[in-house]
């Protein structure tokens, strides 16, 4: 089941404060970005976001579980969160300001004609 753009939009929405979030379709779902580095997703009309050392503070009541099989386990936000913007900005900030950069794309060299 894909996850409707009408609560991708209200999720990206109520992160507005943290500044230059997106959501970039990956697989029928959609991948959370910020800074260039992926913070989270939304999979079936479920907020995950990545798990790290302070969002697990901010957010120690959350359960964490895998957006889709064979996945890592991540925060699962539960919807009746998604209401408390600042709560969830806080909560990606700390994510965010934790998660590396994405190394650089490889160059894929020019072929010889």
């Amino acid at each position: 089941m894909t996850s409707d753009k009408n609560t991708v939009a209200f999720i990206v929405d109520q992160l507005s404060a943290v500044g230059g979030v997106s959501a970039k379709p990956m697989f029928g779902e959609y991948g959370l970005y910020c800074d260039g580095k992926m913070f989270g997703m939304i999979c079936d009309g479920q907020l995950f976001i990545k798990p790290t050392a302070g969002g697990r503070t901010l957010a120690a009541d959350l359960e964490e579980a895998p957006p889709y099989p064979g996945a890592k386990p991540c925060l699962l936000v539960d919807p009746d969160r998604w209401d408390d913007s600042d709560w969830l900005a806080g909560v990606v900030r700390s994510t965010i300001a934790e998660l590396p950069l994405p190394k650089p794309k490889a160059r894929k060299p020019k072929s010889v004609s």
